[in-house]
């Protein structure tokens, strides 16, 4: 049985070098294509009336689905790609994917933060290297 692959995808260039790393590197592997909407980064608009989160949440997972689609278009015809859209914070939300479904490994871009930025910001590639249950690849 081949390596079965977890491909976070958040849009950036190096969520794209990731995945044509292990496209290229795995090329007989199983993936499985991760979107993490981020309820804290990405709030709705101010002016958004009651029931707007619902219509922002919507819009957020269609967002998220063409992401995906975009990126399972990346793969040959004979891989086997999986797509799945989570709520919650990324680093988190990839870790407790990683260690459900039978995932072997971890095939991750790093946006390369350093300094304050890294401290502001986090560093999701570093939480998920120290805290997943399986092997994590980092491309950057």
């Amino acid at each position: 049985m081949g390596k079965h692959l977890l491909v976070p995808v958040d849009g950036s260039p190096q969520s794209v070098d990731a995945r044509q790393f292990a496209s290229t590197e795995w090329d007989d592997a199983e993936v499985t294509l991760l979107h993490v909407i981020d309820p804290v980064t990405a709030t709705p608009r101010p002016s958004a009336i009651p029931g707007g989160s619902e219509e922002w949440y919507e819009k957020m997972r269609e967002s998220a689905e063409r992401l995906l689609e975009n990126a399972r278009a990346e793969f040959d015809e004979e891989t086997e790609v999986r797509t799945r859209i989570e709520v919650g914070r990324p680093a988190e939300s990839i870790v407790t994917v990683a260690g459900e479904d039978g995932i072997d490994h971890v095939v991750m871009g790093s946006h390369g933060r350093e300094g304050i930025s890294r401290v502001i910001l986090g560093s999701t590639a570093e939480y998920v290297v120290r805290r997943s249950p399986v092997p994590v690849t980092i491309v950057r």
